[in-house]
């Protein structure tokens, strides 16, 4: 009963005073507003970045030349075209290995009519979209006569048929051109999302041979044409580690090389997502700090009010202490007040960042954008961390208030 007294004597102390008040919870606002946002457009972007990963299968392993150091750079070796197309043909021999799919990759500008666009180039084999999860929307695939022939015919991803076509409808039987060079458009891929460099619709895919002849232009290791990457499909995503052991112990026989001085990486989507994930929650981390510093900004503006009032509230005090108001009594006033503030600020910031954090996640950013995840953990730590910052702040105007001299209080002016 007592601290509900209390309760309703700090609501009527604060209501005295509205505008003095509505500024100092501004602060407590602000702070949680921006913990509530920032955290969760960090989450959202994880989330995206993990739903991408995994439309492409968490059974894909990358094969790649070069080793990779610590750090995530590659070695000087790393610029070697030390993997072939015989590499990759060995590879489908291995016995948790289902597919193979070698490619070739660079960059070209894609033009159709007056629309056009810089894009990623791909020279890939008919296994290509068996082996990375990928679906037609329109059309056909490449087929082995088309890389046999060195045909100048693509496929769009549904990114780049978008801005060439306005959509993946009527692109099939255009003529496109990659840097200068005509290419018959014979198939559009079916939509995965993505944005930046995780646009996974973002390519063109044409014939390897093509590629390394007429556009991208070829490189050797020894006799051989080189490739930039082997996708390999593993039978069962818990066959992965078993899979590596057997891709590395051919390369290393075939490339002659030791354990440990191997010329190639190989990488599976796991190792990529948790790569990724890592930066992700680092990031989120440190969004989350800078916020969090409002809201110590916001506690001191808390502190800074509160000793306002307990110096015009002197003459109050010291009625209380004479009429048998105790220590703590006035205490846990002050307490209460500066907690009040903190809480109301709090459940205000967290409507302000939840809608906040959809307003940003509304905006377009590339094909599929980031959808903000606003988990209860957030609003919790949200919730405590403004009640703690404003008890902590809190503490000190309301000792000093409990410390007054009742004698000196009265005689305050």
């Amino acid at each position: 009963m007592m601290l509900r007294r209390v309760f309703l004597v700090a609501l009527t102390s604060l209501n005295a005073n509205k505008l003095r008040s509505g500024l100092t919870v501004l602060g407590i606002v602000i702070g949680v507003a921006a913990v509530i946002a920032l955290v969760s457009i960090g989450r959202g972007a994880e989330a995206s970045i993990t739903s991408q990963i995994q439309s492409v299968g968490t059974n894909l392993l990358f094969v790649r030349p070069g080793r990779l150091q610590e750090g995530g750079a590659f070695s000087a070796a790393g610029a070697a075209a030390s993997l072939t197309l015989e590499d990759a043909a060995a590879l489908a021999s291995a016995p948790s290995v289902v597919g193979v799919s070698p490619v070739v990759n660079g960059r070209a500008q894609v033009v159709f009519l007056s629309q056009n666009t810089n894009t990623s180039v791909l020279g890939v084999t008919p296994e290509y979209p068996w082996v990375s999860n990928f679906e037609l929307a329109d059309g056909e695939f490449l087929s082995q006569t088309n890389v046999t022939a060195r045909s100048s015919v693509a496929v769009l991803g549904s990114a780049v048929a978008d801005i060439l076509f306005g959509g993946t409808a009527g692109a099939v039987g255009q003529t496109i051109r990659l840097n200068g060079q005509p290419f018959r458009v014979i198939g559009v891929l079916k939509s995965k999302g993505g944005s930046g460099f995780m646009n996974q619709d973002d390519q063109v895919l044409i014939p390897l041979t093509t590629a390394q002849t007429r556009l991208l232009g070829a490189r050797f290791f020894g006799r051989s044409s080189s490739i930039n990457v082997v996708n390999v499909k593993v039978a069962d995503a818990k066959l992965v580690d078993q899979a590596t052991e057997e891709i590395s112990a051919i390369l290393r026989e075939r490339h002659r090389v030791l354990e440990g001085e191997e010329d190639f990486t190989i990488q599976s989507q796991l190792d990529i997502l948790g790569a990724l994930t890592q930066v992700t929650d680092t990031l989120t981390l440190f969004l989350g700090g800078i916020a969090a510093i409002s809201l110590v900004v916001g506690g001191i503006g808390i502190m800074n009010i509160m000793l306002v009032s307990v110096t015009e509230r002197t003459r109050e005090i010291g009625i209380r202490k004479a009429v048998g108001a105790r220590r703590r009594d006035i205490l846990l006033q002050f307490l209460v007040e500066s907690a009040v503030l903190s809480l109301l600020g709090g459940v205000i910031g967290i409507v302000l960042g939840w809608l906040v954090s959809r307003l940003i996640g509304g905006i377009p950013m590339g094909a599929q954008g980031i959808t903000p995840v606003v988990g209860v953990d957030t609003i919790l730590m949200a919730t405590v961390f403004s009640m703690a910052v404003g008890l902590f702040f809190g503490i000190y105007p309301a000792t000093r208030a409990a410390s007054l001299n009742p004698i000196d209080a009265l005689r305050y002016e």
